[in-house]
């Protein structure tokens, strides 16, 4: 992918990045991914084949020299202000659905506060919900 992203790009990269920054793409994963895009108003006109698109599309930026900062500037380039915090509170849904977040997951959430400007209590409320949404009984 060359250029400037979509919102539902943005989103898409945003949780592709957080699945795949620790090397380990858990079918959890994938599988909560697949639901958002089929559940969420953002996405609402795409399906799972444009999903695998995007995904292709970003991990072909992610393999690159700097590729990890390329991603970031891509999805705070396209994102208006008011879905900062949707893309954050996503990656962490990814996050937290195998129910192992791992140091690599950790520290790409901070990249993405960091280069959305999320302050932190906004963060750890939204970290802190998606683990509530993923605990079993």
């Amino acid at each position: 992918m060359t250029g400037r992203l979509t919102p539902q790009e943005a989103l898409i990269y945003a949780m592709m990045t957080t699945s795949a920054v620790d090397r380990r793409i858990s079918d959890e994963e994938l599988s909560r991914i697949g639901s958002m895009i089929q559940q969420l108003p953002a996405f609402e006109g795409h399906d799972r084949d444009w999903l695998l698109a995007e995904a292709q599309d970003c991990g072909r930026v992610l393999v690159r020299p700097e590729g990890m900062k390329q991603v970031l500037d891509m999805i705070v380039g396209a994102l208006p202000e008011r879905l900062r915090e949707t893309a954050y509170a996503l990656a962490a849904e990814v996050a937290a659905a195998d129910l192992k977040i791992r140091a690599e997951e950790v520290r790409f959430l901070e990249l993405l506060a960091k280069a959305l400007e999320l302050d932190k209590l906004t963060c750890a409320a939204l970290e802190r919900a998606a683990q509530a949404r993923h605990r079993r009984l």
